[in-house]
């Protein structure tokens, strides 16, 4: 059977119907601010990862009058608090802060003058920990057996409050998400409706002529589909500069060092930056804006248009 129909032969005239202008450029909006929410929450979760990572398998330790004999041996307290620490199983390692480095952590609040203090400063200790749920009721007992007064700091509580930040911001994230796919959605039915009423009359000889309502949703929903993909890919693309350079300003926090331009002109390791710049699911999860928009695009028009046919004569 020979169609006499001609090639990309547009009956229904869904390209007046459904402009190639504002449609996508919606769409593309909203698929920035879908890039931005996805960043927020997976940059969140890399965050919240590496801080419970660091600052929750860490202790800090204070010992004053360092120098002095602790109450066990020929030791100093410095030293004997050391041994206590070392001999602990689920210590990985224990350090004394240098004078110089208590200086520069005091230099945010004493100024340069900190290292001129009459006052004594207990000497620090910087710990790591095997395992983050260790009981640390016996080792402050036995370190205020060998050096009294010792402070044991224990970083638990603000890793549990910087987790609940996390998950907040999560869910903050998330929500934005669903209102974009909301508004999204939105704008596509609008805009559907916008162009059913447009060509009406159109819509109404085709249908006459036999055209069934799933063949003029099809056709509506497959531009729909095109127009909202190809704005969401735009979205998508121009939200990534934006995205790399609030990658770069994080990259000191999660411990990947600062990404800045590389004067080398190596472009590789510009390439290697770039990609390492953002968390690894945000690069699988951005290709996935087109993908969600083409859909939520079908499933719109498609409702959109078969409501609309169903109030036809």
């Amino acid at each position: 059977m020979i169609s006499l129909r001609p090639p990309r032969f547009d009956e229904l005239g869904l390209r007046r119907a459904l402009s190639d202008r504002m449609l996508p450029l919606l769409v593309a909006a909203m698929a920035f601010l879908a890039a931005l929410a996805m960043a927020g929450w997976f940059g969140t979760a890399a965050l919240s990862r590496h801080w419970q990572q660091g600052a929750g398998a860490s202790l800090t330790v204070q010992v004053p009058n360092a120098t002095e004999p602790a109450t066990r041996g020929d030791q100093t307290r410095l030293a004997a608090a050391l041994g206590v620490l070392t001999g602990t199983p689920g210590v990985a390692s224990a350090r004394a802060l240098s004078d110089r480095e208590l200086s520069d952590l005091l230099k945010p609040w004493l100024g340069d003058g900190a290292a001129r203090l009459a006052i004594p400063i207990p000497a620090v200790i910087a710990v790591r920990l095997t395992d983050r749920s260790a009981d640390l009721e016996p080792l402050s007992r036995r370190l205020a057996e060998v050096s009294p007064g010792t402070l044991v700091e224990d970083h638990g509580i603000w890793i549990r409050r910087l987790a609940v930040l996390a998950r907040s911001l999560q869910a903050c994230a998330g929500l934005a998400l669903l209102l974009v796919s909301g508004v999204a959605a939105a704008v596509i039915a609008v805009a559907t409706r916008a162009g059913l009423s447009t060509r009406r009359e159109a819509i109404e000889i085709v249908h006459g002529l036999g055209a069934t309502d799933s063949y003029i949703a099809g056709r509506f929903a497959g531009r729909a589909t095109l127009l909202a993909a190809v704005g969401a890919a735009g979205g998508a693309i121009a939200a990534l500069p934006v995205l790399l350079a609030l990658a770069s300003l994080a990259a000191p926090f999660v411990g990947t060092g600062d990404v800045g331009p590389n004067i080398s002109g190596d472009a590789t390791a510009m390439m290697r930056d770039v990609l390492d710049a953002l968390p690894v699911p945000l690069w699988f999860a951005l290709p996935c804006l087109p993908v969600g928009a083409g859909l939520i695009g079908y499933a719109t028009a498609h409702g959109a248009v078969r409501r609309w046919l169903r109030r036809l004569p």
